[in-house]
């Protein structure tokens, strides 16, 4: 597989790096109109990542990135709420099980909103910042060659 070349920091415009920055950000969508919907944060992810997906490949890097990074968390988080209002509305008692899986949650979403961070520092100073699992893939998305069509004489092609 071929990949284009990754810019360095001073080939990338502040536009980009501005954008690039903002794609991390998205986690602060539900946070800070103080709703406890964490769909929101997923569906403003999505959101960003096809607005800003034409602006570039280190734009779309860290869009996907970011976006890919949410997909898990949001499924922690949104599970977390569901059994948490099924105990509540029907007067059961919070298990351990519940209270493990809330500190867990708790545990996984500040190391998300560290390394949303530190990502969003480094995309502001035009650099490259690898998450553990979901560096790669946005890597391997964003800056792969795409094999070009070859010309063929039939009238009527797939949908490229």
């Amino acid at each position: 597989m071929e990949f284009h070349p990754i810019p360095q920091p001073h080939e990338i415009s502040e536009i980009e790096k501005e954008d690039a920055m903002g794609a991390y950000f998205m986690m602060f969508a539900t946070t800070g109109l103080g709703l406890p919907l964490p769909i929101i944060n997923l569906v403003a992810s999505v959101v960003y990542y096809y607005a800003n997906r034409t602006k570039g490949r280190f734009v779309q890097f860290h869009s996907l990135q970011s976006l890919y990074s949410q997909i898990p968390i949001t499924l922690l988080n949104s599970g977390l709420i569901i059994w948490a209002a099924i105990n509540f509305f029907g007067n059961e008692p919070y298990s351990n099980l519940f209270w493990g899986l809330l500190i867990t949650a708790g545990i996984f979403n500040i190391i998300y909103f560290a390394y949303s961070l530190v990502a969003a520092i480094k995309a502001k100073k035009g650099r490259f910042y690898y998450f553990l699992f979901f560096g790669k893939l946005a890597y391997i998305h964003a800056y792969r060659v795409k094999p070009a069509m070859e010309e063929k004489s039939e009238v009527n092609m797939p949908p490229l």
